[in-house]
């Protein structure tokens, strides 16, 4: 069974329409810097940066969108991207997970994979570098498997059922 480490060395799974979306995003933010630049020097030519919340609010708008060029650059070069599997075994990238809670009779059902896909499904998804992603990460169905929440609390979760994700 693959470990959690083995799936997260081989990159983040996107499918092709997701891969492209971000892939536009990218050259849009990255054709925009010229805009950017002449948006800032248009506001430090208002006067005494110290008041000038233009200037300031178009330094933070800048950070972020470089930022984002950073974050995207990184996940398209660690990218796999193609279909989902066709068949699910186990927890894996690209599968559709049904996990209860213990002590919950409700399910919940998402996708394990980059959450960049949330644009292309209705189903919630969750990372693989998240705790619950991680901790049932290679579970096959009926398998129980506690992680530890952010708070510090120990949940335990029961993987129902795992299937491919059919976009």
């Amino acid at each position: 069974m693959p470990t959690p480490t083995d799936q997260q060395d081989q990159g983040v799974w996107l499918t092709q329409e997701a891969h492209d979306r971000l892939q536009a995003e990218l050259h849009q933010l990255v054709a925009g810097r010229a805009a950017m630049s002449a948006e800032i020097n248009a506001r430090r030519e208002e006067g005494d940066l110290k008041e000038n919340g233009g200037y300031h609010a178009a330094k933070d708008e800048q950070g972020k969108q470089e930022a984002r060029i950073r974050q995207l650059t990184d996940l398209l070069r660690r990218a796999r991207v193609g279909a989902a599997p066709t068949t699910a075994t186990h927890a894996a990238l690209g599968t559709v997970i049904t996990i209860t809670f213990a002590g919950d009779d409700d399910s919940e059902k998402f996708l394990l994979g980059s959450r960049e896909i949330a644009g292309t499904t209705d189903l919630a998804v969750y990372s693989p570098e998240s705790a619950l992603g991680s901790a049932i990460m290679g579970a096959a169905p009926g398998a129980s498997v506690t992680y530890q929440a952010p708070n510090g609390r120990d949940i335990t979760v029961e993987v129902v059922a795992v299937e491919p994700f059919v976009p």
